[in-house]
């Protein structure tokens, strides 16, 4: 396969496939396709079809496969952003926000990834659950706004905001962490807690989060009397 990303802010990935290839993508992410690509729906199981859902995904991933020659598949986002692609293989799994998946080969696998301490959950937001992308293939994510990279070494951590971590290594480690100070947590604007990620590892920050881009957005709608 081979794939070209074009079009930010508001991107499409472009892949050409061989006869026989087939790309698996979330429902609505097909944007356009050559007549040979051949759609087929699966939920690959109740237990995916259940991670799916509470990782915040579509129930079933629409299948795409090029038959009888060479293909074309777009896939698009859905909000101004960033699509990123990915070498997903068994050194190298990618831990990703709710909602980040936009498509990939046929051997990548999804899973949820819960966090492992009770307080990541409650209090974490995206930290909770997410997406764990592995197996072998190239997988596309879609990501909120511009993004920002950084490497983390081991005992290194970035404090950030949450939601605003878009994707990790599946090396790194994610942790919660209070707001020092009463006034600064209640009069701060920052809310009451941090999502901090600790290295090693790589990870990619979003800078325009879709529930903070929606709640500014809803201080301009009328409401109804």
């Amino acid at each position: 396969m081979k794939y070209s990303i074009e079009g930010e802010p508001m991107p499409v990935v472009i892949c050409d496939v061989e006869a026989g290839e087939k790309l698996s993508c979330e429902s609505g992410a097909m944007a356009w396709m050559s007549p040979n690509m051949k759609m087929e729906t699966s939920g690959g199981g109740l237990g995916k079809v259940l991670g799916r859902a509470f990782s915040g995904e579509t129930l079933f991933l629409n299948n795409y496969t090029a038959e009888g020659g060479p293909g074309l598949i777009a896939f698009s986002t859905n909000v101004p952003g960033s699509i990123r692609a990915f070498e997903i293989n068994p050194g190298r799994e990618i831990v990703a926000q709710k909602n980040a998946f936009l498509a990939c080969e046929a051997g990548v696998d999804l899973s949820v990834f819960f966090q492992k301490k009770v307080g990541s959950g409650f209090f974490g937001g995206e930290g909770f659950i997410m997406q764990k992308l592995s197996g072998q293939g190239m997988a596309f994510l879609e990501f909120d706004g511009y993004v920002k990279e950084y490497d983390l070494q081991a005992g290194e951590s970035m404090i950030i905001d949450t939601g605003y971590l878009a994707a990790m290594d599946a090396t790194c480690s994610i942790d919660i962490r209070t707001v020092p100070g009463i006034k600064n947590a209640l009069l701060g604007g920052e809310g009451i807690f941090n999502t901090v990620i600790s290295g090693p590892g790589h990870i990619w920050l979003q800078s325009m989060p879709v529930p903070q881009l929606a709640g500014v957005i809803a201080k301009f709608i009328p409401s109804k009397n």
